[in-house]
């Protein structure tokens, strides 16, 4: 009788730089510590009944088995109406706008769609972390151009030195994540006018897209449909998990033409294939007040400015937050320790949990300086502040 050996085969990892991710660290630690969590970036509040109401709805009318692979169609046509009437540029429904498993899904879809071994992807760092990740997988050449430091604005002499004939792709991200950054008009023209003349593909992230702050003194989000030269090139990615309040549900969109989204469906199809059925209806119904999106800035600039309030009293050096749920601070005049380690003493000594930005670089830079996130309750923000006063 042969004996049998338990044996697992050895691999070859294909991303032998990928561990556990800093949001999972900081959040572990969080909880072992009982500190609040401003690290994650997820509320920690309840979405409107509404929206609740109506998947149930969806449900007990039995919209509960597959939803065309493209999404349901009045989920598309709410999203291709909500761009034209935000950002003049109509897409169409049918050929344009696919519903994906949020916008990770979306982000590397789209980079499998359009990426092959050996074309180079300019990533603008600190960026978000799966964007290198998903390049690596479809056999990309990862490009890294950093944001001017201090400011983490574009840098479009760095960005144009950056582009050879290798360039498939550049990922943009606005409003940002980490930074709170939100692009200009005058910084899409400029990326308009630098891509013009190539054939470089854009794949603009844009889940913040409702949390732009500050309208009083003309901030909007710059959508790359907003200008024809990048809109016609552009894979655009929004999340309603962002926007709604409801970051479990995983389910997003991508806008782009339609040879584009033809090539973007091929992926799709055989990645996820399709999307939660009944959440989708809820979505494409709740999606007929427009108010609730609209209402996102105010909602989020009032948390931001009681954050920042707070903030204020402490030794932190406050870093712009223009747009997202973020809110970056220096960390110079408290501590000598570098960024990760100043977030885990936080974390363990004071009780709130943050994650240090050089967690958003490829070779770790360091600049002192760290991530909050305001998408919590006032309570929680109140509960933030009171430990963070000791500093």
């Amino acid at each position: 009788m042969t004996t049998i050996f338990e044996r697992t085969p050895t691999l070859q990892t294909k991303l032998p730089a990928v561990g556990t991710t800093i949001f999972t660290v900081m959040s572990t630690l969080a909880a072992e510590k009982g500190a609040v969590n401003l690290g994650q970036g997820f509320p920690d509040f309840e979405c409107d009944p509404q929206l609740v109401n109506a998947v149930t709805d969806a449900m007990t009318k039995g919209l509960n088995q597959y939803p065309p692979m493209t999404g349901v169609p009045v989920l598309r046509e709410a999203v291709a109406g909500k761009l034209a009437q935000l950002h003049g540029r109509h897409y169409n429904a049918n050929t344009d706008i696919t519903i994906t498993a949020g916008a990770t899904q979306a982000i590397i879809t789209a980079i499998l769609a359009v990426v092959h071994p050996g074309d180079e992807v300019i990533v603008l760092e600190p960026c978000y972390d799966s964007y290198v990740p998903n390049i690596e997988l479809a056999g990309g050449t990862v490009v890294r151009v950093p944001l001017t430091p201090g400011t983490f604005r574009p840098d479009f002499d760095r960005i144009a030195a950056a582009i050879t004939s290798k360039t498939r792709a550049i990922l943009i991200n606005s409003p940002h994540n980490p930074s709170a950054t939100v692009w200009t008009r005058e910084d899409m023209l400029k990326l308009q006018d630098i891509l013009a003349p190539t054939d470089v593909l854009l794949i603009s992230d844009e889940v913040y897209e409702h949390m732009v702050f500050d309208a009083a003194k003309g901030q909007i989000h710059q959508s790359a449909a907003r200008f024809p030269g990048l809109a016609a090139r552009a894979f655009i990615v929004s999340s309603f998990g962002k926007t709604y309040h409801v970051t479990g549900w995983k389910v997003g969109y991508v806008a782009a033409p339609a040879a584009l989204t033809a090539e973007f469906r091929k992926v799709h199809q055989f990645n996820v294939f399709t999307v939660n059925t009944p959440v989708q209806y809820a979505l494409a119904a709740y999606m007929a007040d427009p108010q609730p999106y609209l209402d996102l800035p105010a909602f989020y600039q009032r948390k931001r400015d009681l954050f920042r309030a707070g903030l204020a009293k402490t030794r932190f050096k406050l870093l712009p937050s223009e747009g997202s749920y973020f809110q970056c601070v220096d960390i110079s005049e408290i501590s000598n320790l570098g960024e990760a380690d100043f977030c885990k003493w936080l974390t363990t000594e004071i009780g709130v949990a943050a994650i240090p930005l050089s967690a958003f670089y490829g070779n770790g830079f360091d600049q002192r300086v760290v991530r909050f996130c305001f998408a919590k309750k006032d309570e929680t923000l109140n509960l933030a502040l009171e430990r963070l006063a000791k500093l």
